[in-house]
């Protein structure tokens, strides 16, 4: 037969599995860093440049915070602070009709000092060389004419005839001209046939949509669990 103390000990190790099992946020409830809480919005700038042409389903992309974040009365997320995530979803433009659409998924924000939150959120807001398709978040290729395409890059008649001469394949229209104008008649070909373009500078708006709880990034590089709230 077990000691009244043996029990008492059983007793309090049981307790303490059951707790662990049924709510583990105790576990790390003292290394728990400030709440975003859902419904927060996020605006952000691009830095990276995207487009259908070059990037596929699954690449990564970089943004930063431009407005400082709000929880609490407290700033729990730095204007600067960085945006990690990747392409969700990527379609080409079709060979007649149609243009390139992309969705661009957030996944973590860290900020100068360390903090890191997984996010979840969509896209609400768009404001440069894009625009969005409807309410589901998802960046539109512009499908622009050549005409259209020329006037938008600012170097006259002679750059719309180097777009259709690159448009034919013909690169020998690149031949003497600065690498501005090079460039931007470049970016206007890839609008020009549906592709999206989306540059680096590109304003996006986010809501998160989900609880986050921000814990301190690992000092060896990888971040460390962070618990989100259902």
């Amino acid at each position: 037969m077990k000691s009244p103390k043996r029990l008492a000990v059983a007793s309090t190790v049981s307790l303490a599995f059951v707790l662990i099992a049924c709510f583990p946020a105790l576990v790390v409830a003292a290394d728990d860093g400030p709440k975003l809480p859902a419904g927060t919005t996020l605006q952000m700038t691009l830095t990276t440049t995207l487009s259908s042409k070059a990037n596929e389903n699954g690449d990564p992309f970089t943004a930063e915070i431009e407005e400082p974040v709000f929880a609490g009365g407290e700033e729990i997320i730095p204007a600067g602070s960085t945006v990690e995530g990747r392409i969700s979803f990527i379609k080409p433009p079709g060979r007649a009709t149609g243009k390139a659409e992309m969705r661009l998924t957030p996944e973590k924000v860290t900020t100068k000092q360390g903090l890191l939150f997984n996010i979840s959120a969509a896209l609400t807001d768009a404001k440069g060389d894009v625009k969005m398709k409807g309410n589901e978040g998802t960046l539109e290729g512009p499908g622009k004419s050549n005409k259209d395409a020329a006037k938008e890059t600012g170097i006259g008649a002679a750059a719309g005839a180097g777009v259709g001469a690159i448009a034919d394949g013909g690169m020998g229209a690149l031949y003497g001209m600065g690498a501005g104008a090079a460039a931007a008649i470049i970016h206007t070909v890839l609008k020009k046939h549906g592709n999206i373009v989306v540059p680096q500078g590109t304003e996006l708006t986010y809501v998160v949509n989900r609880d986050t709880i921000g814990q301190k990034a690992s000092t060896e590089g990888a971040p460390l669990v962070i618990h989100q709230d259902h």
